[in-house]
């Protein structure tokens, strides 16, 4: 069950959720207000869920212009948090785009500038041939990381500076007139000024069912297939533009990554199987093989999970009471890593906090 939370407890701000985002949230919630108390919750360990289990790919793109505008942030904050901790496990990559010929307006829209995409007709080493009428794109920004030891290693700098409690689930949100009273596994309870729930693809949980519901989020299963085929040195991520998958080189793991669109929607986060079924390994193979037939051959294994959706393809950052001390943020569609940096800044400039001194996000 977990050790909860001294019994009466308070803190200025409470952030539920110790994924990539919340971790994100925590850190730029202090770099604006050093002097605020902050607590971060979570009912598994830090970087569980969603984000261990996540891919870790940042390519500079959006299928609109919101989305676009968070992608930009993201970049540069990652951009200079690798510049200035190249300790951290932030690997940039060279990029490839598949995509048919006639689709290349439609890719520079999509695609930042700072992608610079530019024709060639030299594929991957892992694309034997393209189908017909299909070109190719190199374009620059493009990184992954291990998403799960990125969020481990950011929470353990800023433990000195805050309280996290793992294990911890929050059974009932309440507000009061000094307060949002949280109670926790195990009874204790935790006053905090506003909460920002950050909770992945955990919408349904019934602290927060009836705050969220409006929202209209949904949950979608994710899969990603492992391909048992060592990546070489210069290989980089493959995206294939119309199908919305990829290829990445898990150069940290000895081995690739495929990742397609599952249509699975209204899944359960407490009741999925973790390994993917003979119809994944099935659907994954039939559009791999379109463009690499032997890795095709390789997808034995994989992960398998879920994240939340906003209703119209945007991430939700929003308040859920209206005195906007309880908020939302969340619902990046599989893009929690990628836009997690931008969604953490407007978090916290929904929480009325002045603007971050951080180089990283500027």
């Amino acid at each position: 069950m977990g050790a909860a939370a001294p019994d009466g407890a308070r803190s200025d701000i409470a952030v539920v959720g110790a994924g990539i985002l919340g971790v994100l949230i925590a850190g730029e919630i202090l770099a604006r207000d050093p002097a605020a108390t902050v607590t971060v919750l979570d009912r598994d360990m830090i970087g569980s869920g969603a984000t261990r289990r996540s891919a870790g790919l940042h390519f500079p793109r959006g299928a609109t212009e919101t989305v676009r505008t968070l992608a930009a942030e993201s970049e540069r904050f990652y951009a200079g948090l690798h510049a200035l901790r190249p300790d951290l496990p932030i690997h940039p990559l060279p990029m490839t785009v598949l995509a048919p010929e006639a689709a290349e307006e439609r890719l520079r829209e999509v695609y930042l500038p700072s992608a610079k995409l530019r024709w060639t007709t030299e594929l991957p080493s892992a694309i034997p041939q393209l189908p017909a009428g299909y070109g190719a794109w190199q374009g620059d920004g493009c990184q992954y990381a291990d998403v799960h030891t990125l969020t481990q290693q950011l929470a353990a700098e800023l433990r000195p500076r805050l309280l996290f409690h793992e294990g911890v689930a929050v059974t009932a949100l309440d507000a009061g007139p000094d307060g949002v009273r949280l109670t926790l596994t195990g009874g204790a309870t935790l006053t905090a000024g506003r909460v920002v729930l950050a909770p992945g693809p955990w919408l349904a949980e019934p602290a927060w069912r009836e705050l969220v519901a409006p929202l209209g989020a949904r949950v979608k299963k994710i899969v990603a297939l492992h391909i048992d085929v060592p990546p070489q040195p210069g290989d980089g991520a493959i995206v294939f533009q119309d199908e919305d998958a990829f290829l990445l080189p898990f150069h940290h793991r000895g081995h690739w990554l495929f990742s397609y669109t599952c249509r699975e929607w209204d899944v359960d986060p407490a009741h999925i199987d973790p390994a993917p079924t003979a119809g994944h390994l099935d659907e994954a193979r039939a559009l791999l093989t379109r463009y690499a037939p032997r890795l095709a051959d390789r997808c034995r294994s994989g992960r398998v999970f879920c994240d939340a959706y906003g209703p119209d393809g945007h991430p939700l950052v929003t308040p859920l009471t209206e005195d906007g001390r309880t908020v939302f943020a969340g619902a990046a569609g599989g893009s929690g890593y990628r836009l997690a940096p931008a969604l953490a800044a407007r978090t916290a400039d929904l929480l009325s906090l002045p603007a971050s001194p951080r180089k990283a996000t500027t």
